[in-house]
């Protein structure tokens, strides 16, 4: 019978020690890190647990290896792609919060030049009715004007008949014709 060493390693330990690698290895974790694992579970040290694993585990695990390395690279792969797709929402949203604010300012934009058309019709629209009303207060000054000078023609031309003919102011009158000139009527 051959004497079994105190610290020998169980077929446990062994697949204990083989999970933890494979399951670092997967996780993109350090072999390291899964001795430093293996060693706290085993109460063994992580370099006994690394010698264990080159030594002897790995020799006996080499597709499970090749099969974990495939799995971190496609879960990189996969977190890589999720990651594109994040930045590609944030960025999306980014853009589209972007064409909101544009959106929503040039709708104020337009609402405000849509006002000041309409302010500038009614300014317009008052500015003609102005130059309508101020074209017939021209011409009913004008005509006032012309009426003012024709009475004072009419004054001038009384004033001159009364001065000379201050003698036949008994038998003279004057009289208004129809185009409004003043003449002198016997009596």
């Amino acid at each position: 019978m051959v004497p079994i060493r105190q610290d020998a390693w169980s077929k446990d330990e062994d697949v204990l020690l083989a999970e933890v690698v494979l399951r670092h290895i997967r996780e993109a974790s350090t072999q390291l890190a899964a001795f430093e694992e293996v060693g706290k579970k085993l109460s063994r040290t992580p370099a006994a647990c690394g010698f264990r694993w080159n030594s002897l585990i790995r020799k006996q695990y080499e597709p499970a290896i090749t099969l974990a390395k495939k799995q971190r690279k496609e879960q990189k792969k996969s977190q890589t792609e999720y990651s594109l797709e994040l930045a590609c929402e944030d960025q999306s949203l980014d853009l589209i919060d972007e064409a909101i604010d544009l959106l929503i300012k040039s709708k104020s934009y337009f609402s405000e030049v849509a006002k000041n058309e309409a302010s500038l019709q009614e300014t317009l629209a008052e500015n003609l009715q102005l130059k309508q009303h101020l074209h017939q207060l021209e011409k009913e000054y004008m005509t006032v004007q012309e009426d003012y000078q024709s009475l004072l023609e009419i004054m001038e031309k009384a004033r001159k008949m009364v001065i000379f003919q201050e003698g036949d102011q008994g038998s003279m009158r004057f009289q208004m014709d129809a185009n409004g000139n003043l003449e002198k009527v016997k009596k």
